[in-house]
């Protein structure tokens, strides 16, 4: 994995020069199948990412190609004067930049919440500057543990500003109205997506997330950890699905002044994701019940009547089908770990 890449040199080579996405947080989860959807279209991108949270694993398969290019840097810091001399071949900005899962964003909660607001506030310079579209990816954790179901956009959330997922939460709350700020100032065109639970192939089998942490528990013949009495909702949404649906609201022809949510409205209580895990695995480990984390939602699942009506968009992958490609990718990640502590060692 390259640190930095030598801006000076013309990093994009012979490709057209208006046609440059910079990828914030591209080598995280969602962000790495972003960037692969982009140079399958024929596009050009120079990913970001401090590596904090993300897996160098994820962009691997992408390193050479003559369109894309990493750079290690953290957004909450000033952007390179050699990123902003590419300015007039920026066309798109995507901002995914920032850890999703709990453990992960309230291990360094200043650094969340300082990535959210201080981030996002550079990464829309860049797009003004550039005069480029820039799209911020949001979180359904801005209607906190909501009191109406399901969620639309108009519903203005139950969120605890003080509570452990307050950096999260509030974080994201921040970065749009700092984008619909610019929006309405007319200094750049935004796109903001509040995103759902997602899951598939890159994510990071220590992320704590719900479907990561079943799947591992299950493939490693660990006790399953179910936290609360698993009756708790959740609406899953494949990744495929979710690029598509980003890639249909950055080119949306919209004013740009309203969130979309982009996730699965199939809901569904954590007890029957275990169901559908051990059926796939065919593990036959106890499971064991945790206590439910503070602000946890009881109930999540999008109304995504504004994404279909506006980018004509639904999720396709049924849940059966993106279980057993997860499952399949985790089986084969677990499997390489003894083989990469030997060599590391």
């Amino acid at each position: 994995m390259r640190k930095q890449t030598n801006l000076d040199r013309d990093p994009l080579g012979t490709v057209q020069p208006l046609s440059l996405n910079v990828v914030a947080g591209g080598a995280g989860f969602i962000g790495s199948h972003l960037c692969r959807a982009l140079l399958d279209r024929g596009e050009s991108v120079l990913c970001l990412d401090n590596l904090q949270t993300s897996r160098p694993s994820n962009l691997r398969a992408l390193e050479g190609q003559p369109r894309f290019r990493f750079l290690r840097h953290d957004i909450t810091q000033p952007l390179p004067s050699d990123l902003l001399r590419l300015a007039p071949r920026i066309t798109r900005v995507w901002n995914l930049a920032c850890p999703a899962s709990p453990p992960q964003y309230q291990r360094d909660p200043e650094h969340t919440m300082l990535t959210n607001v201080v981030g996002t506030n550079h990464l829309l310079r860049l797009a003004e500057t550039a005069k480029a579209r820039f799209l911020l990816t949001s979180t359904s954790e801005v209607y906190g543990d909501p009191e109406i179901h399901p969620q639309a956009e108009d519903y203005r959330g139950n969120v605890s500003c003080t509570g452990p997922r307050a950096c999260y939460d509030e974080g994201k709350r921040a970065a749009e109205s700092l984008a619909f700020d610019y929006a309405r100032m007319g200094r750049a065109q935004v796109r903001v997506a509040r995103i759902f639970n997602t899951y598939g192939p890159n994510m990071d089998p220590g992320d704590g997330r719900v479907v990561s942490n079943l799947i591992c528990q299950a493939l490693r013949g660990d006790e399953l950890t179910v936290y609360g009495d698993g009756s708790q909702t959740r609406s899953f949404c494949y990744v495929s699905d979710m690029v598509a649906g980003l890639m249909a609201l950055m080119e949306a022809e919209i004013d740009g002044l309203e969130p979309v949510n982009l996730g699965n409205p199939a809901e569904m209580t954590v007890n029957e994701l275990l169901g559908h895990v051990i059926a796939l695995t065919g593990t036959r480990a106890p499971v064991v019940h945790r206590p439910l984390p503070v602000d946890d939602p009881r109930r999540r699942r999008p109304d995504i009547s504004r994404a279909r009506a506006l980018l004509d968009w639904a999720p396709k992958v049924p849940l059966a089908e993106g279980l057993e490609a997860t499952c399949a990718w985790f089986a084969a990640e677990l499997a390489a770990e003894p083989a990469a502590a030997g060599a590391a060692g």
